[in-house]
């Protein structure tokens, strides 16, 4: 009986300290032509293996296009173009990301992301 209930203790505290372990997700609103606020250039900080949820609220269609460091190249993720609804992306990899709208452009529509230890 007592190891039953060092094992059912055991059990929770280990349940306890991974639901602690695990970031709290993040939001970010898409609406017409930005990102998270609707003027200036955005930056919200994460941890590591944070998810961070794009909320599409804008009349217009969008995307999301997130590369690591520059906007050159081949973006580490992508959405589908959306015009509501969420894209969810756990982002398990230090550094700064630079998120675009692919349709509107990185003049128009980009915002950044850090993602710390």
């Amino acid at each position: 009986m007592i190891i039953c209930v060092a094992l059912a203790l055991a059990g929770a505290v280990t349940a306890s300290l991974a639901l602690a372990a695990t970031p709290t997700p993040r939001t970010v609103k898409v609406g017409d032509n930005y990102f998270v606020r609707p003027t200036g250039l955005p930056k919200i900080t994460v941890k590591r293996n944070t998810t961070v949820k794009f909320h599409f609220i804008g009349q217009d269609p969008h995307n999301i296009f997130g590369y690591r460091g520059s906007t050159s190249g081949t973006p580490k993720f992508k959405s589908s173009i959306k015009t509501s609804g969420y894209y969810n992306k756990k982002l398990t990899t230090t550094g700064t990301y630079k998120i675009v709208c692919d349709i509107h452009g990185k003049n128009d529509q980009s915002m950044k992301i850090v993602v710390t230890p």
